[in-house]
C-alpha cells in the first residue's frame, strides 16, 4: 500500500467516524433508577404480602417461586464486573415468568422492569432453558416400565379405560412467520405455528413432549418424525408386557395402548376411533376412547389458561419459542404436583358432554371425523375389535351409550 492509498484510507475512516453517532451514555438514566422504581423492586415486593395477588401475577405462589429460584438461582447468577452490577437471579426469574404468564412484548416488560429490551430477550432465552434442564429430571422424567404401569392404573381407576398409557394429541403454537421460511410453518388454520406433541397421563400432567415440528405437518406426521413415535414403532419405549383386561380373562392378554384422534394412525399400541358416524358397539367404543382422550385436550386448555403467551402470536425466533413451550410444560407439571387440588372429577365418572379445546375447536365425546385414511395392520385391528367387545360387555359402564 503506497502513501496515497494510506491517506485515502485515513480520510475515509475519519469520514465514517464523523457520520457515526457517538454513544453518550452507557445506561440510560431511566434504567439507572431500576432499583428505586422498577416493577420488581416496588410492585413485586408489595405483592409478596398478598399471596393471592402474587400467584395471579406469576402463576406460582410464593413458596413455589422460592423453590424454583433455589433450583435455578446458582445457574442464572451472573458475575459482577467493574462496569455494572448484574441483575439478581430473583429478578431474572420474575422477568421470564412475567413473559410466559402474559405474552407481553419484550419492550413492554423492559419498560415496566426498567431494563433494556435486549436484556429481556437474553433473560427469557437463558432462563427458559435453565428451567427445563432443572425441572425435567424430577417433574417429567423418561417413564420406566413401572411408571407406565402406574399411568395405566390411573386411567383404569379414574377414566375406566384399562391398559391405557396416555392420551396423545398435537397443539399448534402460533408464532410470527420466520424470515425466509416459505410455507413450512403455515398450517391449515391459516396461521404460522410450531407443533407441541404431548402424551398426557390421567392426572393432567405431561409425560412426553415433542416441540418444534413445522406447522404444515399433520399430527400423524409429527408423531412419525418424533423420537417418541420412532421408539413406539420399533418397540423401545419400555412398555409393560401384555396384560389381562379386568373381568375378561377369556379374552387373553392385550397390549397396552395410547389413545388418539383420527389424525393419528391405528397401530397395535395406538388406538384411534372409528371414522364417521357409528352406531352400536362401535359408537360405544368411540365414546369410551373419546372420554379418555379428552384428558389431553383439557390439559392443553389448562396450559393455555395458565400461561397467556399461548393466547397471541409469539414474536420470537422458533428456537426460542421451543424453549418457552418446553418451560411452560414442565412448569405445568411442577405446579400440579406441588399444589393441593380438590377439583378433580371422581374416579370413573364421565367428563362434560361437550368442551372446547385449547385451539378453540369444539371437542365432544363423539369426535368429528377428519379427512384421510390410515392403513392399519391386522394385529392393530384385532386389538381394537377386542376393546370394542370389551366395552360393550364385561367393561360396560352405566354412563356410556346403549348398544
Amino acid at each position: 500500500m503506497d502513501d496515497r492509498e494510506i491517506v485515502a484510507f485515513g480520510v475515509a475512516l475519519l469520514h465514517l467516524r464523523r457520520r457515526r453517532p457517538r454513544r453518550r451514555i452507557w445506561v440510560h438514566e431511566i434504567l439507572q433508577r431500576r432499583e428505586q422504581h422498577g416493577e420488581f423492586h416496588r410492585l413485586v415486593q408489595e405483592l409478596r404480602l398478598d399471596g393471592e395477588r402474587f400467584q395471579c401475577y406469576f402463576r406460582l405462589d410464593r413458596e413455589q417461586f422460592d423453590s424454583l429460584l433455589s433450583k435455578i438461582g446458582p445457574v442464572i447468577t451472573m458475575a459482577t464486573t467493574i462496569y455494572r452490577r448484574p441483575i439478581p437471579p430473583a429478578e431474572r426469574l420474575a422477568i421470564c415468568l412475567r413473559f410466559l404468564a402474559t405474552g407481553d412484548s419484550y419492550r413492554t416488560i423492559a419498560c415496566s422492569y426498567r431494563v433494556g429490551v435486549s436484556t429481556v430477550a437474553s433473560i427469557v432465552t437463558q432462563v427458559t432453558r435453565v428451567i427445563w434442564d432443572a425441572l425435567v429430571p424430577e417433574f417429567m422424567p423418561v417413564p420406566t416400565t413401572e411408571d407406565w404401569r402406574s399411568i395405566a392404573e390411573g386411567f383404569r381407576r379414574r377414566w375406566a379405560f384399562p391398559n391405557c398409557l396416555g392420551s396423545i394429541d398435537g397443539k399448534h403454537v402460533v408464532i410470527r412467520a420466520p424470515d425466509n421460511s416459505g410455507s413450512l410453518f403455515y398450517n391449515y388454520k391459516g396461521t404460522y405455528s410450531i407443533v407441541l406433541l404431548a402424551v398426557v397421563e390421567s392426572e393432567y400432567c405431561f409425560r412426553v413432549v415433542d416441540v418444534g415440528s413445522y406447522g404444515r405437518t399433520s399430527d400423524g406426521g409429527v408423531l412419525a418424525n418424533s423420537n417418541f413415535g420412532q421408539k413406539l414403532l420399533d418397540g423401545t419405549l419400555g412398555l409393560p408386557p401384555d396384560a389381562l383386561l379386568p373381568r375378561a380373562e377369556h379374552m387373553g392378554r392385550q397390549p397396552y395402548v395410547f389413545v388418539a384422534d383420527e389424525a393419528f394412525p391405528l397401530r397395535r399400541n395406538l388406538m384411534r376411533p372409528f371414522p364417521g358416524h357409528q352406531s352400536g358397539s362401535h359408537r360405544v367404543f368411540n365414546f369410551r376412547l373419546s372420554h379418555a382422550r379428552l384428558i389431553v385436550e383439557n390439559t392443553f386448555g389448562i396450559l393455555t389458561s395458565q400461561w397467556r403467551m399461548y393466547r397471541g402470536v409469539i414474536g420470537v425466533s422458533p428456537a426460542n419459542v421451543d424453549a418457552c413451550v418446553k418451560a411452560t410444560c414442565v412448569l405445568h407439571n411442577f405446579l400440579r404436583r406441588t399444589t393441593n387440588r380438590t377439583t378433580r372429577p371422581p374416579a370413573g365418572q364421565p367428563g362434560p358432554s361437550r368442551a372446547t379445546s385449547a385451539d378453540g375447536d369444539a371437542v365432544g365425546l363423539q369426535p368429528v371425523s377428519r379427512v384421510g385414511s390410515n392403513n392399519a395392520s391386522r394385529e392393530a385391528i384385532r386389538v381394537r375389535e377386542t376393546l370394542v367387545s370389551y366395552f360393550s360387555n364385561e367393561g360396560a359402564t352405566t354412563w356410556q351409550p346403549a348398544v
